[in-house]
C-alpha cells in the first residue's frame, strides 16, 4: 500500500478519562513504539476529565516534543466523543487509536500498522489473554452476542489499539459508547477489518470485573448495535414484525374468546382476557405504525445516506477502436465496480 511509507503520517488518538496509567511512562512506551514503525507520528492526548496531573505531565512533555498535542475537554463526555475530538485534531492519513493505560506492548504497534497493507483497519488482538474462568466466559458471551447480532465474528472489541485510514472515521460517527464496536461499524460501512494478534502487555492489571450497572449497559449498547447494523434503512423490518407478532396474539385470544361465548356461553364483560387482548392490538397497530413512519424519514433522506464504499472505478477508453469490415460500430463501455 503506497500510504505506508517513511513519508506517512500517523496520529496516535489516546483519550485519558477515569482510569489510567502513569501518562509519562506510557508515553515513553508508545513513542518508541510508533518510532520502530518508521514513518511521521503525532500523539494527540484528549483530556476527557478534570485531570490536572494529566496536563502537568503532558505540559512538561511538550517542552521537549512538539510531536505531542493535548486537546482538553471542558467536563468529562465519555471515551467515544473523546476520541472524535482528537480524531479532528488528527492531520495524519493513517488514524491510531491507544488506550490511556496499558494493554498490548508497544512494541508490537509495527504489526498493527503492517495490518493495513491488506485492510482498511486492522484490531489488535490480545494473545495470550490472561485472565480467570470467569473473565473468559464473559468475554465469550459478550463475543457471542455481538456475531449472534451483527453476523461478524471478533475476538478482543474491548481493546482500544486499533489503526485505520482517514477515509474510515470520515464516515463514521461515534457516539455513547460505540468506540467498542468501531470495527462492526467501519465493517458495516464496506470497510476491510482485520484483527492482527499481538502479545498483551505484562502491566495489564484489569481483572475484567465490572458494576451491574456496566453489564445493563452493555446490553442496551448490543441492542442499539442491532439497530444499526440490521435495521438504520429498514425500521419497518423490525417494527412490523414485532408488532405483526403482538396482533397475531391479540387476533388469537379474540378468537378463543369468541369461541368461548359463542359455543360455551361464558361472559365476556369480566374476562381480563379481553382487557389483554385489546391491549395488545393497540400496541400491534403502534408499533406498525411507527415503522411506517420510520420508513418515511428514510425515505425522505436516502438521497443523502451513504453506507457503501467503492473500492475501484474502471472505466474503459470513451473512445472505442475503428470497427472492423462488416461491423457495427460498437459504443465504449463504462463500467462502475
Amino acid at each position: 500500500m503506497d500510504e505506508l511509507g517513511a513519508e506517512m503520517l500517523i496520529s496516535a488518538v489516546i483519550p485519558v478519562g477515569g482510569r489510567h496509567s502513569d501518562i509519562s511512562a506510557l508515553y515513553q512506551e508508545y513513542r518508541s513504539g510508533l518510532q520502530q514503525v518508521g514513518a511521521r507520528f503525532e500523539l494527540i492526548f484528549v483530556i476527557d476529565g478534570p485531570h490536572a496531573d494529566v496536563v502537568d505531565s503532558l505540559e512538561r512533555i511538550q517542552r521537549e516534543d512538539q510531536s505531542v498535542v493535548v486537546v482538553l475537554l471542558t467536563r468529562s463526555f465519555g471515551e467515544a466523543t473523546a476520541l472524535m475530538a482528537g480524531f479532528q485534531q488528527a492531520h495524519g492519513s493513517i488514524i491510531m487509536t491507544l488506550p490511556a493505560y496499558y494493554q498490548i506492548e508497544a512494541s508490537e504497534l509495527p504489526k498493527l500498522v503492517a495490518g493495513l497493507e491488506m485492510a482498511d483497519m486492522a484490531v489488535a488482538r490480545r494473545q495470550p489473554r490472561a485472565g480467570g474462568l470467569f473473565e473468559r466466559l464473559r468475554r465469550s458471551l459478550f463475543h457471542g452476542l455481538v456475531a449472534w447480532v451483527t453476523g461478524l465474528h471478533y475476538s478482543d472489541l474491548g481493546c482500544g489499539a486499533r489503526v485505520f485510514k482517514k477515509q474510515v472515521i470520515d464516515e463514521i460517527s461515534l457516539y455513547g459508547d460505540q468506540h467498542r464496536f468501531l470495527a462492526v461499524l467501519a465493517n458495516r460501512q464496506g470497510f476491510r477489518v482485520t484483527e492482527v494478534d499481538v502479545h498483551q502487555s505484562p502491566k495489564d492489571r484489569f481483572d475484567g470485573s465490572y458494576r451491574v450497572r456496566e453489564y445493563a449497559h452493555r446490553v442496551l449498547d448490543i441492542l442499539t448495535l442491532l439497530f444499526l447494523v440490521r435495521f438504520t434503512k429498514k425500521p419497518l423490518r423490525f417494527f412490523g414484525m414485532v408488532g405483526v407478532i403482538t396482533f397475531s396474539l391479540s387476533a388469537l385470544v379474540l378468537v378463543y374468546l369468541g369461541i368461548d361465548r359463542l359455543v360455551f356461553g361464558a361472559a365476556l364483560a369480566d374476562r381480563p382476557a379481553l382487557l389483554l387482548a385489546s391491549l395488545l392490538a393497540v400496541v400491534g397497530l403502534q408499533l406498525f405504525a411507527i415503522g411506517l413512519l420510520g420508513e418515511l424519514i428514510i425515505f425522505t433522506h436516502a438521497r443523502h445516506l451513504k453506507d457503501y464504499q467503492v473500492e475501484e472505478v474502471i472505466r474503459f477508453p470513451r473512445e472505442a477502436p475503428a470497427p472492423g469490415a462488416g461491423e457495427a460500430p460498437r459504443p465504449a463501455l463504462s463500467v462502475d465496480i
